[in-house]
């Protein structure tokens, strides 16, 4: 199998139908092949071996489908039993650098959790806060959807930092931010019932009603949605 960027776009050339697979949710301006997402997953999983320099070929695509398939080879790639620490830091390296290629919200969601927070697991967290204070949603959305790999395995010090980034991030005015920061705590109550509650309680009104709502749904013994 030949191991490229030109190789993997022939892939979804091929299956691409633009009719059938209009792929409507994405909101950027690069145009789109037409190419079913599950086919692009099953695609990209194929080139889970592809080197960091073919993936950053990948990246200067203009089309949608090239960039996600990307960023799915990336997070195929650092989940491998045979991947290194040198491996995840160049996967982590490559998508902080080309964070400017990311023009959908999918994108961040597929990657940012294995890649960005998985790598930073045992590391210091302030590149998260760093993307947290960007006048990028994108680069905001990272920051808190990245923290998601710190509650499963649960990580009492990486929820710890959730917390405070989804206090950063909870009166975000864009939903590309306000939206997984629920998400986020919500995946946080089912780790850390816990240490969510006690920030429910911290900041009370504060919060926006759909956060609330979001952290609450997975508490135990949790009332209805309020």
């Amino acid at each position: 199998m030949d191991l490229t960027a030109e190789s993997l776009l022939a892939e979804l050339h091929a299956v691409a139908d633009p009719v059938a697979h209009p792929n409507r949710h994405y909101p950027g301006t690069g145009g789109v092949l037409g190419v079913r997402m599950g086919t692009l997953f099953d695609v990209a999983k194929r080139y889970t071996d592809l080197p960091i320099t073919e993936v950053e070929t990948l990246l200067e695509e203009p089309a949608y489908e090239p960039r996600i398939a990307a960023f799915c080879v990336l997070d195929f790639a650092v989940r491998g039993p045979r991947t290194t620490e040198a491996d995840r830091e160049a996967c982590y390296r490559t998508y902080l650098a080309r964070h400017d290629r990311i023009d959908a919200w999918d994108m961040v969601d597929r990657a940012a959790p294995r890649v960005v927070g998985g790598y930073l697991r045992h590391r210091s967290r302030a590149p998260l806060f760093e993307l947290a204070g960007s006048d990028d949603p994108l680069r905001r959305r990272t920051a808190i959807t990245a923290p998601l790999a710190y509650t499963r395995p649960a990580d009492p010090e990486g929820i710890a930092d959730l917390i405070r980034l989804a206090e950063v991030l909870a009166a975000d005015p864009d939903p590309v931010v306000s939206k997984p920061v629920g998400t986020a705590l919500k995946h946080a109550g089912a780790a850390d019932p816990a240490a969510v509650t006690a920030f429910l309680a911290r900041m009370g009104d504060r919060l926006p009603a759909p956060v609330r709502r979001a952290a609450r749904s997975k508490l135990p013994g949790d009332p209805a949605p309020r």
